[in-house]
């Protein structure tokens, strides 16, 4: 569960960002593989102040990773679902335990914590119907602590966005 922590003890930290840094982090987030030298002379600074606030970003954990958006579509992993979670027992162990479980799903692409009548809501991309029905029975159901699941299908994709910084 450290993992966890680390991702609550960011969430709760700030870090300061000036302008420079903002339209830094904009220019990351529309395309990660600009150099930093196409970077510097969009935001107007040489690339040494440029390289130290993307290093900057990145140690404070503003910047947590870069990535390839995928077409799920066009990998075989045109049936995504939401489902909804909860437990049978509420406690940090058996949160822990399953939250371990979940990152050994490759399916499970996304995992919330939510409020509500459901713990947890995760994002599932799978091949088909069918391969959903097996994840579900064969996976996702046996797992220890499981209580009740709820899952809904994405028919289409209005906004599909991870640009924060605008």
């Amino acid at each position: 569960m450290e993992k966890a922590s680390e991702i609550e003890k960011t969430a709760i930290e700030t870090v300061p960002l000036d302008e420079k840094d903002k339209a830094i982090l904009r220019l990351l987030q529309s395309d990660a593989k600009i150099t930093v030298r196409e970077i510097a002379t969009k935001v107007h600074l040489s690339t040494t102040p440029v390289h130290e606030r993307i290093k900057r970003m990145e140690d404070t954990g503003v910047i947590l990773r870069y990535a390839t958006l995928v077409d799920h579509s066009k990998v075989k992993k045109g049936l995504m679902a939401i489902c909804y979670v909860s437990l049978k027992e509420h406690n940090k162990r058996s949160g822990a335990r399953f939250i371990k479980t979940l990152h050994e799903l490759p399916e499970v692409v996304e995992c919330f914590i939510i409020s509500g009548e459901f713990d947890f809501m995760l994002k599932v991309a799978v091949e088909n119907m069918d391969a959903y029905y097996d994840f579900h029975v064969n996976k996702l159901s046996p797992i220890e602590n499981m209580g009740h699941v709820q899952s809904v299908f994405v028919m289409g994709i209005i906004k599909q966005t991870h640009q924060l910084v605008h």
